[in-house]
């Protein structure tokens, strides 16, 4: 079934501001939180979808990437590495927006029971994400291409395996919370007792304290270093489109889950062709004498090279169709087409005989403009709009 519009999920207009998207979701997540309506699983889905569109449209880069390329511009791309916005696990949501409808919220009108797939104890810190850009040629867009990068980022530490201890007795159950990440407060009210759960502030949740810290890492559990990453890059991406690849960011601290790498999207220019959407613009010149006596000519493609046949008496402007020849569109069947337009070159220096045979033809009726020129004008003019695109 077809992902429907984010702006739709919330219930807010394209130009809605941060305060509204946000006032949206949290009325939206309150009614179908997992507390309020156990055993639900339409509700649930309705609150992963809710949270699904507030995670794209309360960040600027990724609201900016969505209004301009659609749920395609969220790289959600099946068996390639890559994820979008799509498929929250309920411990995502909790952690990442938690704290739009509040733990002393849910706390007090659900009795302070641990939140569904949210509370309790938690990994260490989640990992930032990664942003790199990707430059791409028109064949590797047109066809997809399988690219590996080196980036610098934090990688798990090798010496205490990502947990920033010393060793394993050097990690002992937090006091403060004894071992649950959490720790419950129960205050008398005018409604009656009312109990509220909240992080613990001794051990942020883990639930563990480190007695001594690996030499290596200093206790973060990562280092600073290197790794190599294998993309898929699937076919029919434009330039400005980014996608993500989750889990191959910057790794977090003491065992948290991996940020995503950020893949943009650059498009590297194409000495003899110029996109337009999902068509490919080529200008073909001609000398006279293959304008008015026709010709066969090779004309490069994404792919490579096409033989196309130019009929005689072709007039300049004139517009030929290459079906099929242009770019995929992404995550479609739809394809574009190359477009090549036909200019007569004239030469700058004549001979002495080449003018006077010019001069003679220039006399001859055939070569006086006749009621071709009206149709020519009407290349011309499709042309023209094809031009302003890149103008």
């Amino acid at each position: 079934m077809a992902k429907r519009d984010y702006y739709e999920v919330l219930g807010v207009s394209k130009s809605a501001s941060a305060d509204e998207i946000k006032k949206s979701y949290r009325k939206i997540a309150m009614q179908y939180h997992p507390d309020r309506n156990p055993g639900d699983k339409a509700a649930e889905e309705k609150f992963k979808e809710a949270a699904e569109a507030y995670d794209v449209l309360s960040n600027t880069d990724k609201k900016a990437q969505y209004d301009r390329f659609g749920h395609a511009g969220m790289g959600g791309v099946a068996g390639g590495g890559f994820s979008g916005q799509g498929g929250m696990r309920m411990e995502d949501i909790f952690q990442n927006f938690g704290d739009i409808f509040g733990d002393d919220m849910f706390g007090s009108f659900f009795g302070g029971g641990q939140r569904s797939g949210g509370g309790g104890r938690r990994q260490g810190s989640r990992g930032a994400n990664l942003r790199v850009k990707l430059k791409m040629s028109y064949a590797e867009i047109a066809n997809g291409a399988n690219k590996k990068i080196k980036v610098k980022k934090y990688v798990p530490c090798n010496t205490c395996n990502g947990s920033g201890a010393k060793d394993k007795n050097a990690v002992q159950t937090c006091g403060g919370c004894g071992g649950s990440g959490q720790v419950r407060k129960v205050t008398q009210t005018f409604l009656g007792q009312m109990q509220t759960v909240t992080t613990c502030p001794t051990c942020n949740g883990e639930g563990t304290q480190i007695t001594s810290k690996c030499g290596s890492c200093k206790g973060e559990g990562r280092v600073y270093g290197e790794d190599t990453i294998s993309l898929d890059i699937p076919a029919g991406v434009q330039d400005g489109m980014q996608l993500s690849m989750g889990g191959a960011g910057n790794a977090g601290e003491r065992g948290g889950p991996n940020g995503d790498l950020l893949i943009l999207i650059e498009e590297e220019k194409h000495p003899q062709l110029r996109r337009n959407e999902l068509d490919v613009i080529y200008h073909l010149h001609l000398s006279f004498p293959e304008v008015v006596l026709g010709t066969q000519v090779e004309v490069p493609t994404i792919d490579g090279k096409a033989k196309i046949k130019i009929p005689a008496g072709t007039q300049s402007g004139k517009i030929f169709r290459l079906k099929g020849k242009g770019f995929p569109a992404f995550q479609s069947y739809e394809k574009g087409d190359q477009l090549v337009e036909v200019n007569a070159w004239s030469p700058q220096d004549l001979t002495d005989e080449e003018r006077a045979i010019l001069e003679k033809l220039k006399k001859s009726n055939n070569f006086q403009p006749g009621p071709d020129a009206e149709k020519m004008k009407e290349d011309r003019s499709f042309f023209d709009k094809i031009k302003d695109a890149f103008s």
